[in-house]
């Protein structure tokens, strides 16, 4: 009888372990993502939001593209972390040659995820004098680090103040990035189920579920292409 008392207790302790083993991994998966800070200019830690992240002292424009402080009076652009999350891993990305001049909201770049193309908007107006060749060689690079070594162009605006001006910084990115994750969320469900309104994160990559016409709409609403 003591024997089976004993090997009772044993079994609830060790139900208890597993469940706060269970526990501390949800926590794990639940808590917000943190992406490394971002070197270049040496600027603070990212923040934003338990599902896509911003990097603090960067400039932000609404199709999820960003610019920051570069040499002298040149600035560096890449794709934020929506971005980034949405492809997960890019099978190729199509820069802009150095000496070509972009638009700020005019074609920027593409991301090619499988067979889909991703169309991407130029944050800054000017000239490319620097491309990141270590990302068109590995794609990854921009996905996994995109404030940091992800970086894709090194531009010189036609009118810096006036370029940087135009766009999202402090707490009016925070903002922005937390009404995306509104406006996500109201989706139609479709492939967009494997973001899980129901308070988990987006699995990375979630885009590449989504069906031709769900991936157009999403182009449409959040990257501003036409």
């Amino acid at each position: 009888m003591q024997g089976d008392i004993f090997a009772t207790k044993g079994l609830e302790y060790l139900l208890v372990i597993v469940y706060f083993l269970l526990l501390i991994g949800m926590v794990k998966v639940l808590a917000p993502r943190r992406v490394a800070p971002a070197r270049a200019g040496g600027r603070g830690p990212a923040r934003g939001t338990p599902w896509f992240s911003l990097a603090d002292g960067y400039h932000f424009h609404q199709g999820h593209t960003w610019a920051a402080d570069g040499d002298g009076d040149l600035v560096t652009v890449g794709l934020d972390d929506f971005a980034a999350q949405l492809v997960g891993t890019p099978d190729a990305l199509t820069l802009p040659a150095v000496g070509a001049s972009v638009r700020q909201g005019g074609p920027g770049w593409q991301v090619r995820a499988g067979d889909r193309t991703l169309q991407m908007v130029s944050p800054v107006e000017g000239t490319v004098v620097a491309v990141n060749r270590a990302v068109v060689d590995v794609p990854q690079r921009a996905a996994d680090d995109p404030y940091g070594e992800g970086w894709l162009l090194k531009v010189r605006p036609a009118n810096r103040q006036v370029t940087l001006r135009n766009l999202l910084s402090g707490d009016l990115a925070v903002t922005w990035m937390q009404q995306t994750v509104e406006r996500l969320r109201r989706l139609p469900a479709g492939g967009l189920g494997v973001v899980m309104p129901d308070g988990g994160v987006p699995v990375r990559g979630f885009g590449r579920a989504l069906a031709p016409e769900e991936w157009e709409a999403v182009s449409r609403e959040f990257f501003l292409s036409e």
